[in-house]
């Protein structure tokens, strides 16, 4: 009884610093989270403007398939990058108050997972307008959601106490994730690369949740066998080694921060 009051009491705090951050996020946005659903369909647009021609013979329906990949995507680099930083942002609460130190970085990811939600208004409209029909490979939707989530945790994890030593890598974060996404096939098909790329892209645990996505939501097909076993592989295989870096370097990470 005693741990199921504690879980409340942390969850409560999770949702107050998500809360938090969601304010703080949009405190000078006269558009607010409407801005959420705003952003991927401005994007959406620009980038079929200059794609859609050009990969008008490879890729149907551009704008759902440059949507589906870009809503993963961003998932990730959102989550990974707030999240960096978040312990040393709440330095102040990590000395006086006694909360588990994951608490942060998760309250981060979370932030980022409703963020997520937000774009996937934009997402169903598109789907809506671009008359994609309705399957049941759809409610796999959630499961390549909740996998990129975990993936994306687990890494946050490894930054976040990774920023604590070591602040410049945040500069060569933004590289690598400017890297990744031209490694994972968001706006042209991973069929248009050859060589050794091609199968670098191929195993970018990223562009994998990415094709199952698209798989389930445009072409009403379950992702195969291969693509499953990755899915699950990275998901839990980055979260728990993400989770044991954590809690390894827990009293290092107070002793610095």
């Amino acid at each position: 009884m005693n741990r199921k009051n504690t879980l409340k009491q942390y969850a409560f705090v999770v949702r107050e610093l998500v809360s938090r951050e969601i304010k703080r996020k949009y405190a000078r946005s006269y558009l607010g989270i409407l801005w959420s659903v705003l952003n991927p369909l401005l994007m959406m647009i620009v980038m079929s403007a200059i794609f859609s021609t050009m990969f008008r013979r490879s890729i149907e329906n551009f704008p759902v398939y440059y949507l589906t990949g870009n809503i993963i995507y961003q998932l990730f680099s959102t989550a990974t990058n707030t999240t960096m930083t978040s312990l040393v942002d709440n330095k102040q609460m990590l000395i006086k108050v006694k909360f588990p130190m994951k608490i942060f970085p998760l309250s981060r990811s979370v932030t980022a997972l409703v963020n997520f939600g937000y774009s996937c208004i934009a997402y169903a409209a598109i789907l809506i307008f671009f008359k994609i029909p309705l399957d049941f490979t759809m409610l796999f939707f959630p499961v390549v959601v909740a996998a990129a989530f975990l993936f994306a945790l687990g890494v946050s994890y490894i930054l976040s106490v990774a920023y604590v030593f070591f602040g410049d890598i945040k500069h060569l974060y933004s590289v690598f994730l400017t890297l990744l996404m031209y490694c994972s096939a968001i706006f042209y098909p991973a069929d248009s690369i050859t060589g050794w790329m091609h199968e670098f892209i191929i195993q970018n645990p990223l562009y994998n949740y990415i094709t199952c996505a698209r798989s389930v939501m445009m072409y009403q097909t379950m992702p195969t066998e291969a693509e499953l076993i990755r899915l699950v592989v990275w998901s839990i295989g980055m979260y728990v080694v993400g989770d044991w870096i954590f809690r390894v370097s827990k009293n290092k990470v107070m002793q610095k921060v």
